[in-house]
Parts: C-alpha cells; sequence; structure tokens
C-alpha cells in the first residue's frame, strides 16, 4: 500500500546540486528531517568535478572540504604559441566520495536512492511506486530545465581513466592542451594525474553542436572515434596505458543568451529549483560547482524554509547570477560566431597569457570591471568586424 512520508525539506535529485544541499543541511540544521531522492542507485552519478581553490569563498569551505579527493599547487596550459604554468590551488571531487559523505552525514531513511519521481510541487514529491512525500518546503534539482530557451554552444567531453604500466611524469594538471587537432570547433585535452601511475584524460571540444558520438548499444556499431583519440593522446605522450578503468562523458551548456524566466518556469513553476535546473552554471565553462556551492550555503542559512521561501529565495538568487553574467555570455557569442572554428583557440590562447589573478576570478565568475576592461582590449584575435557582428546578434558569414 503507498505510504505518505512527512519530512521538513524534500530534495528532487542526488547529483552534485541535491547532495550538497543535503549535506549544507545536516551540517547547519541538524534538527531538520531532509530527504534526498535520487533515480539511480548512488548520489552523485559518475563523475569527476574539479574546481579552483578561489572558485569557493573562505565563508563556504567547509563544505567541499570533507568531499576533496585529489589537490595540485599548480597547472599547465599549453597552445601552439603559447606554454604557462599557473600557480593555483585545483582540486577534484570524486562521485564515490560524494555518495560516502552523504549517507555518512543523513540517517539511512533520508538517503533515498533507486526511487523515480513522476512529479514535484512546492510541498510534495510524488513517487512512482505510489509513495508520496508531503514536505514543507521541496527543491527540484533534477538536471536542467528546457535548454531550447536558451542561446547555446557547447562542451562536450570524454573523459578516460588509465592505470599506466610505468609512473608518469606529471607534477600537476594539464588543464588545458590545445596543441591537439583542432576538430569538431576548440578542442583541448584535459589530463589530471590522480596517483603516480593513474591519469584521467578528457578530450573536450567547444562545439556548435550538442553531438556526442559514442558507441550505441543495439546498432552493431563500435565506433568511438573520441576515446580512441584520448588513447592515441596517451600514447603520444608515452604512457603505457592498461584497459580503461573508468568513463565520463557529458555535454554542458555554453550560454550565449535567452530568456531567464522562461528557463526557470520550464522546469516548473513556483518550485525552488537548484543546480541546472535553476540556470547557475559558468556561462563559459558550464561548471555548475561553485553556484552549487554558494546555494547549498545560502539555503542552510535560510530562515524561511517553506515551499514558496524556498522558491523566492532560490529564483532570486539564480536571477541575480544570471543578470551578472551577461559580460561572459558576451564573450561566449564571440567565441562561436566571430571566431569559425578551427579558429577558438586563438582567443583562449590570448586569455591565458593574461594575470593569473584575472584567469582566477574569470572562473570563479568575479571578474572586476579592470578585468572586463583588458580582456577587451588590445589586439584583437578574430576580426574586429565580425567580433561586432557577433555581440549584435549576428553569425559569422
Amino acid at each position: 500500500m503507498p505510504s505518505i512520508i512527512p519530512c521538513d525539506i524534500a530534495i528532487v535529485g542526488g547529483g552534485l546540486a541535491g547532495g550538497l544541499i543535503a549535506l549544507a543541511l545536516a551540517k547547519q540544521r541538524p534538527g531538520l528531517d531532509v530527504r534526498i531522492v535520487e533515480g539511480s542507485d548512488s548520489i552523485g552519478g559518475n563523475h569527476l568535478w574539479s574546481f579552483f581553490a578561489t572558485d569557493i569563498a573562505q565563508d563556504d569551505r567547509w563544505l567541499v572540504a570533507p568531499l576533496i579527493c585529489y589537490g595540485w599547487t599548480h597547472y599547465d596550459i599549453a597552445f601552439p604559441a603559447h606554454r604557462r604554468t599557473l600557480k593555483s590551488a585545483y582540486y577534484s571531487i570524486e562521485s564515490e566520495r560524494l555518495d560516502a559523505v552523504v549517507r555518512a552525514a543523513l540517517p539511512s531513511e533520508a538517503v533515498m536512492t533507486g526511487r523515480k519521481v513522476l512529479a514535484a510541487s512546492p510541498t510534495a514529491v510524488v513517487l512512482a511506486d505510489g509513495d508520496r512525500i508531503e514536505a514543507k518546503g521541496v527543491i527540484d534539482a533534477r538536471g536542467s530545465g528546457d535548454l531550447a530557451l536558451l542561446d547555446l554552444g557547447w562542451q562536450k567531453f570524454v573523459g578516460l581513466e588509465f592505470a599506466l604500466e610505468e609512473p608518469h611524469a606529471l607534477s600537476g594538471p594539464i588543464v588545458m592542451d590545445a596543441t591537439v587537432d583542432q576538430i569538431d570547433g576548440y578542442r583541448f585535452v584535459y589530463t589530471l594525474p590522480l596517483s603516480a601511475t593513474r591519469l584521467f584524460i578528457e578530450d573536450t571540444y567547444y562545439s556548435d553542436t550538442p553531438d556526442l558520438h559514442r558507441p550505441q548499444p543495439g546498432t552493431g556499431s563500435n565506433a568511438d572515434p573520441i576515446a580512441d583519440r584520448v588513447r592515441a593522446y596517451a600514447s603520444a605522450h608515452g604512457w603505457a596505458t592498461h584497459s580503461a578503468t573508468r568513463e565520463e562523458w557529458g555535454v554542458l551548456p555554453v550560454a550565449m543568451g535567452g530568456d531567464f524566466e522562461a528557463y526557470w518556469q520550464s522546469g516548473g513553476n513556483k518550485v525552488a529549483k537548484a543546480g541546472m535546473r535553476a540556470g547557475l552554471f559558468h556561462p563559459t565553462t558550464g561548471y555548475s560547482l561553485p553556484d552549487a556551492v554558494r546555494l547549498a550555503a545560502l539555503i542552510a542559512r535560510a530562515s524561511d524554509l517553506s515551499g514558496a521561501g524556498l522558491h523566492t529565495l532560490t529564483h532570486d538568487f539564480a536571477r541575480r547570477t544570471w543578470r551578472a553574467r551577461g559580460f561572459y555570455r558576451m564573450l561566449d557569442k564571440m567565441l562561436f560566431r566571430a571566431a569559425g572554428p578551427d579558429e577558438r583557440y586563438r582567443i583562449l590562447e590570448r586569455f591565458y597569457r593574461l594575470d593569473p589573478q584575472l584567469v582566477r576570478r574569470f572562473y570563479a565568475g568575479q571578474s572586476t570591471m579592470m578585468d572586463k576592461a583588458r580582456i577587451l582590449t588590445g589586439k584583437p584575435p578574430v576580426p574586429i568586424t565580425r567580433a561586432l557582428r557577433a555581440i549584435l546578434g549576428g553569425k559569422p558569414a
């Protein structure tokens, strides 16, 4: 017989955003009855999230500190005409760690994995098995809303983790290696040294389409060109690999514009939202971790955790964040519409010649007026007429 499950806060979606909210509430509001509902069998899925220390405010670092699996003090970038090592603390979190920390922080009955959600309202969640959660407030963190309402480019990637036959010589990550062939837009390879004999290598594309060519079950085709390029990259660097121990792939939005309010409502009107569903991602990188941390800490401090109060809190935070990031969306228009696909790397190559502090603030979404002026001054890496046409809404000829 279907059950009614009462609680204070129900979090729908056990990805990064939902997991961080659950942890923040468990730490700061231990008296609350919190439930986190996830359709798969684990919290966090199959992901490796990375961030710079400066992406997270000092007052919020308590939230991510227990999750960190790897850390480095510097990273490298490489372009055809420019290579550089930047000193900056850089960290990675594995989804398995998020799952373990959430389960340790919450009572066992609060982590409701393997439970499919049919519908969510400001104060209720209907499950596919007939059970119903009745909460004082509901937060929906189930992936994205209707992305067709936004003007987007795409960052798509395939990453493989390898056990090596011999130790590698890397002392830190290669966050961006654009010396590779430029295919399907701006292409770079991202490498994390997880141990002396473990590497995570990801092939990334800033592409005009979200199409990610992976083997399709039932088609009889095992073609996997992006994974093949990852293996070729490892071989070219002399890293003798065994079979991949883990794979990760995905497609992230790169925002150039769109109707924020329509996007918000597409995810469910009057329901509080978090993560991609709230439109909380960096317009240029597509990364959502810094915003997810900020929102989770904000929710944990909130005095009104009712359905209506949470909706107002999350909507207003997301709207302020969207409005504050118009500069990044303008840059994305230049990247995708002023530069031809095989020229896009020049824009990033020029960017990485700038002051390291500017680069850190850019990734954190905290660029100053001086930063913005510096990014736009000097010799442009694309023709000025095409840049102006892109900013004003046109597309390259």
